[in-house]
């Protein structure tokens, strides 16, 4: 009787650790994916994300300082607007809070050539080299698509005006929903050194 109890106390032990082994290995591969994601985002801006936190309705927000309750509701804001729309388009992938990450970085300047408050982010200019945006190997852009799995942009800090995160946000985020949605308007609409600009749907 003694011997049963111990097997079936093996076998219990067994499926346990089997139960468990593939949450650890998506935890671990999840980690190892954030890891990259903020080494790159890191390397475009030349910040440190040293916090980690998520939006009220579940948007992972990784920042280089605390983000205010105001900012996170206001991330939060602009996927709202976004998912609607995208629902009257007929999309339906990829319209969760918690399907994406924003970082929040430093800004790279504060006001605009016309000194209106835009605080925008430096980054390679990559496609838009030597066209109307280029200010000598980079451009100022308000956000910046990352990845789009997992799904992730980068914004700059705001200390007012945060109707601007709202809009922000949901622009960046019509990238990544005509990704996951509309594969041909996504291509036509990536690349903005084309023309074109935001939003993209109405």
């Amino acid at each position: 009787m003694k011997s049963r109890k111990l097997i079936y106390a093996a076998l219990f032990m067994v499926m346990a650790s089997l139960a468990v082994l593939p949450v650890e290995l998506a935890a671990r591969s999840t980690q190892t994916r954030n890891s990259q994601l903020i080494a790159r985002a890191e390397q475009i801006t030349g910040d440190r994300f040293r916090v980690a936190t998520y939006s009220p309705r579940g948007v992972n927000v990784i920042a280089v300082s605390a983000p205010s309750p105001e900012v996170l509701a206001t991330i939060d804001r602009g996927f709202a607007d976004l998912f609607e729309v995208a629902r009257r388009h007929g999309y339906r992938n990829h319209l969760n809070f918690s399907d994406y990450t924003v970082f929040i970085g430093r800004a790279d300047r504060n006001r605009d050539s016309s000194g209106q408050y835009s605080p925008d982010i430096a980054v390679p200019a990559g496609q838009y080299a030597g066209g109307y945006y280029d200010q000598g190997g980079f451009i100022y852009a308000a956000g910046m698509v990352l990845a789009f799995n997992p799904s992730a942009f980068i914004i700059a800090e705001h200390d007012r005006d945060l109707g601007r995160i709202a809009n922000v946000v949901r622009y960046e985020g019509e990238h990544i929903v005509l990704y996951y949605n509309d594969r041909m308007l996504y291509a036509r609409t990536a690349d903005h050194s084309r023309g074109g600009g935001h939003p993209i749907l109405q």
